[in-house]
């Protein structure tokens, strides 16, 4: 099943973010090399694609695990969560309509 971790990340944790942010990736490809991520990205805090020193606001992350204790468990050691960057992880179900 489908779930989407989306997550709110602290004030000011850009630093932190670019730090940690190549052991992040890497377990965003792992899932895409499994056939298991639907999209990841940040969300920027501000209205740009290129927010510089604005920074992000947070992350959402759409994939397939087995069931909410897997995805959970996945999220809770995130690179991102243990270098500060996450105040919040929120996991729940997804259910893809579009697109197919």
């Amino acid at each position: 099943m489908l779930y989407a971790i989306i997550a709110v990340d602290h004030d000011k944790s850009l630093a932190a973010r670019l730090s940690a942010r190549p052991d992040h990736l890497a377990r965003l490809q792992a899932l895409q090399d499994e056939g298991r991520l639907v999209i990841a990205g940040p969300h920027p805090a501000i209205d740009s694609p290129d927010p510089g020193e604005a920074g992000f606001s947070g992350s959402l992350i759409v994939a397939e695990f087995p069931d909410l204790a897997a995805a959970e468990q996945w999220a809770a050691a995130d690179p991102y969560k243990a270098a500060g960057v996450y105040r919040e992880v929120r996991v729940k179900p997804f259910k893809r309509v579009f697109p197919t």
